[in-house]
């Protein structure tokens, strides 16, 4: 007898987190082509939500937009929802009370990150109330919560009692990222410098890299800065050594900009050690782009020896050599490592999480 998938989707109109809104569209289109014999995937979405993934069997529409249906969700109103194989790759999930042994009622949730409990200064105040109120509520009610390294579960068993219902499924890059073939346009259009590296981290961790990026006589460009943040990332590169004229702040881009962005670049450099999948790391590994990171659980969980790891107080040396004489090798070594990680292979995970629960 087969099964129906049923995958949360609710950021395909109202957007709060892209990299988790696309990896949802991912992970859903891969479950859809690795479905079992017998079994099919229908998508859970919000008011004015349109699941435009080829093989989806069904959508079920909700009565409340996105923004109305988090709150209702966070208190633990689910009407018209329904029961099933429910899962979501992100904590908007229905986690009420179900019954998986007579119902055959399942509802799997997944956290990226534990910036929330880890940095909650940089995240705004709603976000970190609801995320950490939606984690109680998977602790209560969820059959388990997937987390993209072995670093992430080890923390998340710290601070919540979840025992074996913790699963390690990683993600991937989007389908199909590669340099676009109008990139040189691209990083025209976004004003982007010759001969920079691109720094990702918080605000205090970016020191590091600026230095970085002087001493190797690069121009610095951040990705994924928050709103508002560009004046005191400026001051910070300044105070770090690299002219403000050579910091070059920017925001979440979409993703063919970002692709060219990347492949531009001489190398990125991950400064923070947070908790959290490494979007842009894979995404560097998978364009060949130089990798260094500043040594933490999540790293090495994911970049192996796909690039260089080192202590925070190493940044620079390996900078310097990434951009130089260790280019190649590095390059070489990332796109090899990005090879294992695949929404095909994430998708085959979960069908499995859902046949053994």
């Amino acid at each position: 007898m087969g099964a129906r998938l049923r995958v949360v989707l609710d950021q395909l109109e109202h957007v709060v987190d892209p990299d988790v809104a696309w990896a949802g569209v991912e992970l859903a289109a891969a479950l859809v082509q690795t479905a079992p014999s017998g079994c099919d995937v229908e998508a859970i979405v919000p008011a004015g939500g349109e699941a435009d993934i080829p093989g989806i069997a069904d959508t079920h529409r909700l009565s409340l937009a996105r923004r109305e249906l988090a709150t209702a969700w966070q208190l633990g109103l689910v009407p018209g929802v329904g029961g099933g194989l429910v899962h979501s790759a992100s904590l908007m999930a229905p986690l009420v009370r179900h019954d998986r042994v007579h119902d055959n009622d399942q509802t799997t949730a997944t956290v990226w990150d534990l910036r929330a409990w880890d940095e909650p200064d940089a995240l705004p105040k709603s976000v970190v109330a609801w995320q950490r109120a939606m984690l109680k509520r998977a602790v209560k009610h969820a059959d388990a919560v997937v987390v993209p390294t072995h670093s992430i579960a080890g923390r998340l068993s710290d601070l919540v009692k979840l025992r074996d219902r913790i699963r390690v499924i990683p993600g991937a890059v989007p389908s199909g990222f590669v340099v676009p073939f109008d990139a040189a346009e691209r990083r025209a259009a976004l004003a982007l410098p010759e001969g920079y590296v691109v720094l990702t981290g918080t605000s205090p961790s970016l020191e590091t890299g600026f230095r970085a990026a002087a001493a190797a006589g690069m121009n610095a460009v951040v990705l994924d800065a928050a709103e508002g943040s560009e004046p005191r990332l400026a001051e910070i590169a300044s105070a770090a050594g690299l002219p403000e004229t050579r910091a070059h702040i920017r925001t979440s881009l979409p993703t063919a900009d970002r692709a060219a962005t990347l492949a531009g670049a001489s190398a990125l450099v991950a400064t923070g050690a947070v908790d959290a999948w490494p979007w842009r790391v894979l995404e560097s590994m998978a364009l060949g782009v130089p990798v260094v990171a500043v040594d933490g659980g999540t790293h090495r969980d994911v970049i192996v020896d796909g690039g260089a790891v080192v202590a925070e107080n190493e940044v620079v040396d390996a900078v310097v050599d990434a951009v130089g004489a260790g280019a190649r090798t590095l390059s070489v070594l990332g796109v090899d490592r990005s090879r294992a990680f695949s929404w095909h292979g994430a998708a085959e995970r979960i069908w499995a999480l859902h046949a053994d629960l």
